[in-house]
């Protein structure tokens, strides 16, 4: 686990891919890749997201942007913090960007997740002992593979795409959170700022070999009930033409709304769905149906399910 500053980077020198001998090849450099790709080909290797019931419709190929979108308070960095865990088990290099949330506190939301319990908790009366223990445990698990970029508040674009191709290029990240669209962009009603910045994610993603996840926000909607779609992303329906792959995240608010007001509901009604919306290279867009672990803030597969066992050395 490392964390990244802006005084890290010579941001001059990663906006802009500049070599162009990289990028200017005869044809006998890919044609001799396609015979070596037939007479020793390389196992395909499958990314997934952390739960079983979502492997065999969807995952992570490189070279490819995904957008998470959902409602202000509606999970989307719970849900993609899970998911940064699951990729880091998988023995992939991570690096998240949030904008939102300072790396402390990005890092307890990722401690509670991985440790599958809450640290607050009465039963754990010597917090200092746990937490040293616990940490240790996160360090071991995410070593050489997690970076946090330190800046919060809103980001030139140009300096989020240098610090993501410095991640790709210079640290061996396969996968970068950005958190969020709107934090990257000025002005809710720049178009064409939009269009051109996640433009310039999928180029990158291209260019790098990486997986570019980019969280971002829907327009409100007339109740909180409703179920949103693709075009209720916030900002340019570009958006969600220029990406890979759309999922939106829907909270079940009838459900929240029901049990605050002491109704009765069936626990095993979802709590949430995340919804493929779009799947450029995929045969599937499935709704996947969660319920949400308050405990350990992660969300599981199925009613009454266990939350996903990221730290093999703790005491389940």
């Amino acid at each position: 686990m490392r964390i990244l500053s802006p005084d890290d980077i010579d941001f001059s020198e990663y906006l802009r891919e500049t070599d162009t001998q990289q990028k200017v090849r005869t044809a006998d450099v890919w044609l001799d890749e396609i015979i070596e790709s037939v007479a020793n080909p390389k196992p395909k290797q499958v990314c997934t997201m952390p739960w079983h019931k979502t492997e065999s419709t969807f995952n992570f190929r490189a070279g490819e942007v995904t957008v998470y979108a959902g409602q202000n308070g509606g999970g989307k960095s719970m849900i993609t913090g899970q998911i940064a865990l699951g990729l880091i088990k998988q023995d992939h290099k991570v690096c998240v960007m949030s904008f939102e949330m300072k790396p402390v506190r990005t890092l307890s939301r990722m401690l509670r997740q991985f440790s599958c319990e809450n640290p607050e908790a009465p039963r754990f009366s010597n917090k200092v002992v746990y937490m040293t223990n616990l940490v240790n445990r996160f360090k071991k698990f995410s070593d050489q593979k997690l970076w946090l970029y330190d800046q919060q508040g809103t980001v030139s674009m140009q300096q989020v795409i240098s610090v993501a191709r410095y991640s790709a290029v210079q640290l061996g990240v396969t996968h970068i959170f950005i958190d969020s669209l709107m934090k990257c962009v000025s002005g809710e009603d720049d178009y064409n700022q939009q269009k051109h910045f996640v433009d310039e994610l999928t180029s990158l993603a291209r260019d790098h070999n990486v997986h570019v996840h980019l969280v971002h926000h829907i327009r409100k909607q007339t109740s909180d009930e409703i179920k949103p779609n693709k075009n209720d992303l916030k900002g340019s329906g570009s958006i969600a033409d220029q990406v890979d792959n759309v999922f939106l995240i829907w909270r079940n608010k009838a459900k929240e709304h029901k049990i605050l007001a002491g109704g009765q509901v069936d626990p095993t009604t979802p709590d949430c769905y995340l919804m493929c919306e779009k799947q450029r290279n995929g045969e599937a867009e499935d709704w996947y149906s969660f319920w949400y672990n308050k405990e350990c803030q992660q969300f599981v597969e199925n009613y009454g399910a266990l939350p996903s066992p990221f730290d093999i050395e703790g005491d389940y």
